[in-house]
């Protein structure tokens, strides 16, 4: 196995053009399980640690653009206001010495279903910045991203440069059911982003089908329903058909984590309590207006 290291970007994106079956490693917290347990090995390694350019955080035209190789950490911490559903999935990845490591670029890359970050992107409509040496750089709708298990959009000459989302403006959460909160794989998860701007919703999906997945049925249903121009406490029957639609856009199995029946009940609740805390939020906000 060959281990290439270029010394910046440039470099990088000629090396990936030079060396298409490479196999792209930053932080290694995803790669390096796969090689300690032998299910895979890549004809040689990419190491993007000496891309410093994948490191910056940056606000172009009123939107941000984070660096695929910023750690969890950094969102956590330098985003948490701006990006709020983003940091809060952040804090469940692992361990403290994984949230050092691992990087939303990463997550994108091996592109796994049950990835933290994908139901926030998702439900943020992230963009993806993506780079080759022979074409430039291109933008992917994050709907556009995720082609099967594991398998994303990426041509085999492109890496992935930054993730562009517009700054929080209203009420975001994350949740995930696990064994425990960090350091587990989600059995599923869920993401919603509330834009009382424009009266509209933003859902994700995790672990709950072959890619992370969006609700397009309960936007379309939170965007009619909502009592956007009077916040008022939601109905039980509000919170439990939206609840009943998320989990109707799920494609779940069963697998060793659990089983399609309970990931299908799970987001129903999720759903629904997401839902009620991003309101409440917002409710809070408008009184305190």
């Amino acid at each position: 196995m060959e281990f290439l290291r270029p010394g910046n970007w440039a470099e990088a994106l000629e090396l990936r053009a030079a060396f298409p079956d490479a196999l792209p490693i930053q932080g290694g917290t995803d790669v390096m399980v796969e090689l300690n347990f032998d299910k895979g090995r890549p004809a040689a390694l990419l190491d993007l640690n000496p891309c410093a350019e994948l490191r910056h955080i940056e606000e172009i035209d009123g939107r941000l653009r984070v660096g695929s190789g910023v750690p969890y950490v950094r969102i956590i911490r330098e985003l948490g206001t701006r990006v709020p559903g983003l940091a809060q999935a952040a804090r469940t990845v692992g361990s403290p010495q994984i949230r050092n490591r691992g990087s939303v670029g990463g997550n994108l890359g091996a592109a796994s279903p049950a990835g933290d970050s994908h139901p926030t992107l998702l439900a943020a409509n992230a963009v993806i910045e993506v780079e080759s040496a022979a074409r430039g750089a291109r933008m992917i709708p994050i709907d556009d991203f995720y082609v099967w298990v594991k398998k994303n959009s990426l041509e085999p000459d492109e890496l992935i440069r930054a993730i562009r989302l517009e700054p929080d403006s209203g009420p975001q959460y994350f949740s995930k059911v696990g064994t425990r909160n960090a350091m587990v794989i989600a059995v599923c998860s869920f993401a919603i982003a509330l834009r009382p701007g424009t009266r509209s919703a933003g859902t994700g999906i995790g672990s709950s089908g072959p890619t992370p997945l969006r609700a397009r049925a309960a936007e379309e249903f939170l965007a009619q329903e909502l009592p956007w121009g009077d916040p008022v406490p939601l109905s039980e029957t509000l919170t439990r058909e939206f609840g009943a639609l998320v989990a109707a856009a799920a494609k779940p199995i069963d697998d060793v984590r659990g089983t399609a029946d309970y990931r299908t009940h799970a987001l129903s609740v999720m759903a629904r309590r997401t839902l009620a805390w991003a309101w409440n939020d917002l409710v809070e906000d408008r009184r305190a207006a």
